[in-house]
């Protein structure tokens, strides 16, 4: 497996960046992760944090070295990150719960899968032009329909996010077959809130992820000005066999052990909370999230 990956955070005209986002890769799996942090709501940085480490953890436990079932691995993800967040605001007997957006990919066997739930978004883009993105969970994204009342709410507010006491609503999509040049970008509002979805594609598929990445954030930063909210890009460039070029971004995994996982996430001044997560925690969280999403599927019609 080999591809070519960049991240960027830059805390704009915000007193704090809430933003997370890192990567995390075994020899046939990998992961790209990103959360906004809300504001309006107390610790949205620990939020974000929570939840990036979270899926980090449960990524490094089940790719061994690739997922079983990565639409069920993404789902589980989310909900027990969203259940840690909630957890968090119990122990320390906070009144208003921390909340945050995230947006998950995995890249595994030349497929990309991805799952999202607010407005951080990811976006996929082959020869320069855009081939899909997310569609943001915000009463903005639904102008045009016909819900009921929706013309007196504020359309940017978001109707679904992580640390909610209300079950989040998410999207899961793939498997998608990459593509030889493929780009793969997530980011926080405050990239695609100041770009347009042509101009992030253009500049994505116009040079190598570490020049564009970098070039995008900064212009988002100087179309926004002293407002500026925090803006935080991850991206990948996937090669498909034999069409690698090393460089200094590059990352193949071909020559490592089955047992080795990388990861750019960190742990955050988190008190701990989620390092005291070992193995059997992890298991005892992933098999309650699988059981509700089976108690859900027997539901349907």
């Amino acid at each position: 497996m080999k591809f070519s990956v960049f991240q960027l955070s830059r805390r704009g005209g915000r007193e704090n960046n809430e933003d997370r986002m890192g990567y995390s890769y075994t020899r046939e799996s990998a992961l790209f992760v990103l959360a906004d942090g809300m504001g309006g709501h107390p610790k949205g940085e620990v939020a974000a944090q929570i939840a990036i480490q979270m899926v980090s953890a449960m990524f490094q436990h089940r790719a061994r070295p690739a997922l079983k079932n990565v639409p069920e691995f993404l789902s589980a993800a989310l909900l027990t990150a969203h259940h840690q967040i909630l957890r968090y605001g119990n122990d320390k007997g906070m009144l208003d719960t921390p909340r945050t957006t995230l947006v998950v990919a995995v890249v595994q066997a030349g497929c990309a899968y991805w799952i999202h739930c607010g407005d951080s978004r990811l976006y996929l883009v082959r020869g320069g032009e855009l081939l899909m993105r997310t569609r943001d969970h915000s009463y903005q994204e639904l102008r045009g329909s016909s819900v009921p009342g929706l013309e007196r709410v504020n359309r940017n507010v978001l109707f679904s996010c992580l640390g909610s006491p209300t079950k989040p609503l998410f999207d899961l999509a793939g498997p998608l077959l990459l593509e030889q040049g493929d780009r793969l970008l997530l980011c926080s509002d405050g990239l695609w809130s100041q770009l347009s979805d042509a101009a992030i594609a253009r500049e994505l598929g116009r040079q190598a992820v570490s020049h564009a990445v970098p070039d995008l954030v900064q212009d988002a930063l100087r179309k926004a000005g002293n407002t500026s909210d925090n803006v935080t890009v991850v991206a990948m460039e996937w090669e498909t066999p034999n069409v690698f070029q090393d460089s200094s971004e590059g990352v193949s995994t071909d020559s490592i052990n089955d047992e080795v996982f990388a990861s750019t996430i960190q742990a955050g001044p988190l008190e701990g909370f989620v390092d005291d997560l070992d193995d059997e925690a992890i298991e005892r969280s992933i098999a309650e999230i699988n059981e509700a999403i089976r108690r859900t599927a027997a539901r349907k019609p």
